[in-house]
């Protein structure tokens, strides 16, 4: 076994990897020449995550940053810092993985570390603390090594080798055949103690111990400060190295840098995690803190103390095994269902039962594995901090805690609250794109259906849909690419007998004006039982206010979801004949206060799916519910199905009433990040103002200091930041080089705009045919705005079909 278990993650760019079929795998291995001194001589397992970088896969991202522990961002030293680099960076500082940075591909023609580093700085806001430097041989020749400005030695590689044969020496050894590369380092050591001694005591007491001589500094000490600085989370400073991962070179020290400066799982963040209505950390659910707290919530609204109440929290706690996450589910031809998962406390053991507190499920680990890309060991079990696959789990999904409790009952699963277990669930972002999905034949829709069932188990960024006025079967993802990519799956992989049809745009309904107050009663036939219930809705256009989610009581609530807002209101109104009795606050016994809630929220969510004038769903509307349970509650007959109809019909009515006066569509737009050169940059503003209807926000440099830059992050002086300069850039000064940026016509440009979804389909193929194959873009959704003028008209026109 490792004593140690690190996550660690990768982003490939997109030109190399078209689509994710990505794997966790994990390797136990150490660098053959240790750049960093490890102080011990123990094997490390490092949990290896790759994902896509094409933006349509911002998923893949996510749910992987969710598990992680720490961040490789590797980075290509020709194209440098890209726009989706900078997408997914803030990504990783929003669940605050600790990073180190990896410039990749500096044995390519055009490579620039310097040049990189600086966009570092300017684009990511971030202070680099350059621990490598390219050595090229001659000052001008191929890349052939790097020097390591810890250790202050200077590592060769065998051309043309595998990577497995290093050559190692003194930089006072190569002060004679080397004498620029000699000195670059020096001057990198002096720029990384200077850097690291800017925030941090203990690297300033020992550069006082060596007399300020920046040389003499030993590398435990530096590798001391860095570690520091990358766990901290609120840092800046980040490490960075360099190499050429196609030949092998770098690779082993980049191994030797995840172990000494990445977090190991007892060093990474707290877990959050919720119990019933009580929400904190895992540690606070181990030490027993949460259960009571969640004890103490609960207490005045139980009438019998059962379960918790009488065992204590820790009795409780110490029956419990393990508690994991699955953050990925894939499809195996021989295997099955593979279920990844990431244990966070305790241990899963093969043949354990585990208990899935999202479906209230419970299944058997029939089998453990431990993933080598494509091939598979058995295991006998995961540990904390491990990751590893259970295959044949039927049921499970992306973002469920399954849990391993000794003495569960097989139906009901460990005791209450317990059965309630959630560590924080991986976010889902919304769909923008669709299209409709067709078997081939009556006989294939039952096959077609299980194949698109796997399809969104797979992913969830993926989302299945009927339409209630054709019938047809719509699939919605984040993009063309991925719908693209999922047909592909579908029919290659799945062997679906299916055809997709044309990518459509998701649209939205909305209001324009509010509607009286529908009362509506219901009293039919539910599933075999008597279905009575009422309540009252009304519908008004959704006016952003600063609204927060609050709940004034507990028998008042207001939730915003899916864009709109359902305000639950339990009243009992004035009887000015003065006949009706108070209320007296009790309910059926079938019904709870939060049943009740969950019903009519349900019902109200279900009749804004789809719109009365147009087949989109509602946008921006503000549902309000009241029910009085003295009139509108009948005993056993008023269950939840009861309830939920009954909201669904009043809401439905309010809303028919409000479309009386006219709706309107509402569109995605998105912000659009350009990045193309100085040469066609008229050419992409002129498409995007006059073509496609957006709006040009900003223009920047690439190299601009306030390029990609937070408002919440202060802008870095590049002139405070070192980079090694180029072997091909002339040996110009820092304000030489800037000056010729600006002259040069092939300079990077980044635009800044505002787009309808719309009109950006199709766009990657259009960007590269006015730009010579050399403009890229990312995009993420705004908000919805209203279609008007033409572009309403035409929209009208297409969907009435004349």
């Amino acid at each position: 076994m490792a004593r140690q278990s690190r996550t660690s993650f990768r982003q490939k760019e997109p030109e190399e990897l078209p689509f994710k079929k990505s794997n966790g795998e994990s390797k136990s291995q150490k660098a053959e020449t240790p750049l960093l001194s490890p102080s011990t001589a123990e094997s490390h397992m490092i949990n290896l995550i790759d994902t896509p970088g094409h933006a349509d896969f911002t998923f893949e991202v996510v749910r992987s940053l969710r598990i992680l522990d720490g961040a490789v961002c590797i980075l290509d030293g020709v194209a440098g810092v890209e726009a989706q680099t900078e997408k997914v960076w803030y990504q990783a500082a929003k669940y605050r993985i600790p990073k180190i940075i990896y410039v990749n591909k500096l044995d390519r023609d055009g490579a620039a570390f310097g040049k990189t580093i600086q966009e570092i700085a300017s684009r990511l806001c971030t202070w680099p603390a350059v621990c490598q430097v390219p050595w090229f041989q001659g000052g001008k020749g191929r890349f052939c090594g790097i020097g390591d400005v810890i250790s202050l030695r200077a590592y060769r590689w065998q051309e043309g080798g595998d990577g497995k044969i290093i050559e190692s020496t003194y930089i006072d050894n190569l002060q004679q055949h080397e004498p620029a590369f000699v000195e670059e380092m020096k001057k990198a050591r002096v720029a990384l103690v200077d850097l690291l001694a800017h925030d941090d005591d203990v690297m300033i007491e020992k550069f006082l111990e060596v007399n300020g001589q920046h040389l003499d500094l030993s590398s435990r000490d530096i590798v001391a400060s860095l570690r520091r600085y990358v766990l901290t989370q609120d840092s800046r400073i980040v490490p960075v190295f360099a190499g050429a991962s196609f030949r092998n070179i770098g690779v082993q020290p980049l191994l030797d840098a995840i172990v000494q400066l990445l977090p190991n799982p007892k060093e990474a963040p707290d877990p959050e995690v919720s119990v019933g209505r009580a929400e904190g950390t895992l540690t606070q659910l181990l030490s027993g803190k949460l259960l009571s707290k969640e004890a103490q919530d609960t207490a005045p609204k139980k009438k019998s103390g059962k379960g918790l109440m009488q065992r204590g929290p820790m009795a409780v706690i110490g029956n419990l095994e393990a508690c994991a996450l699955a953050f990925k589910v894939v499809h195996d031809p021989r295997r099955g269902a593979l279920v990844y998962v990431r244990v966070y406390s305790g241990s899963i053991r093969h043949g354990s039962s585990l208990y899935n507190t999202n479906l209230q499920v419970t299944e058997p680990a029939q089998r453990l594995l431990r993933m080598y890309a494509q091939d598979s060991v058995d295991i006998a079990s995961l540990a904390a901090g491990q990751i590893g696959v259970i295959p044949g789990l039927k049921h499970a999904r992306t973002g469920d805690t399954l849990i391993s409790y000794i003495g569960a009952s097989e139906k009901n699963g460990p005791p209450s609250p317990l059965n309630s277990l959630q560590l924080r669930p991986i976010e889902v972002p919304p769909a923008v794109f669709f299209a409709s999905v067709e078997s081939h034949s009556l006989g294939e829709q039952k096959s077609v259906k299980n194949a698109l069932d796997l399809l969104i188990r797979e992913d969830p960024s993926l989302q299945l849909s009927v339409d209630e006025e054709s019938g047809q079967t719509l699939l919605s993802g984040m993009g063309e690419f991925h719908l693209e990519i999922a047909a592909d799956r579908l029919t290659k992989d799945l062997k679906a007998k299916a055809a997709m049809g044309r990518i459509e745009i998701a649209y939205r309904e909305a209001l324009l004006f509010p509607s009286e107050s529908k009362n509506v009663s219901i009293d039919r036939e539910i599933a075999g039982k008597r279905a009575r219930a009422g309540c009252n809705a009304a519908v008004e256009p959704l006016v952003d206010d600063g609204y927060e989610n609050l709940i004034p009581d507990d028998y008042d609530v207001t939730v915003v979801e899916g864009g709109n807002r359902i305000t639950i209101s339990v009243t009992t109104p004035d009887d000015p004949t003065g006949n009706s009795q108070p209320w007296n606050r009790r309910l059926p016994s079938q019904l709870t206060i939060e049943s009740l809630h969950m019903a009519l929220k349900n019902g109200a969510l279900a009749a804004l799916v789809r719109g009365v004038n147009y087949p989109f769903p509602y946008q921006n509307v503000h549902v309000t519910i009241s029910i009085d349970p003295r009139t509108q509650i009948f005993s056993t007959d008023s269950h939840p199905a009861a309830l939920a109809t009954a909201a669904r019909e009043a809401t439905k009515a309010a809303l028919k009433h409000a479309a009386e006066g006219g709706t309107a569509i509402l569109e995605h737009v998105m912000n659009v990040t350009v990045s193309t050169d100085e040469a066609s940059l008229g050419a992409v503003v002129k498409d995007l103002n006059s073509e496609r209807g957006g709006h040009v926000v900003s223009l920047d440099d690439v190299d601009a200091t306030t390029s990609g830059i937070r408002e919440d992050l202060p802008v870095i002086d590049l002139r405070k930041v070192y980079a090694p300069r180029d072997p091909f850039d002339g040996g110009n000064t820092f304000a030489d080089q800037e000056q010729a940026v600006m002259n040069n016509s092939s300079r990077q440009r980044t635009i800044n705009a505002r787009v309808p979804l719309r009109e950006m389909m199709g766009y990657l193929k259009h960007l590269r045919s006015i730009t010579g194959g050399r403009g890229s873009f990312i995009m993420s959704a705004d908000r919805f705005e209203r279609v008007v003028g033409q572009r309403e008209r035409i929209l009208q026109k297409e969907l009435r079909g004349y």
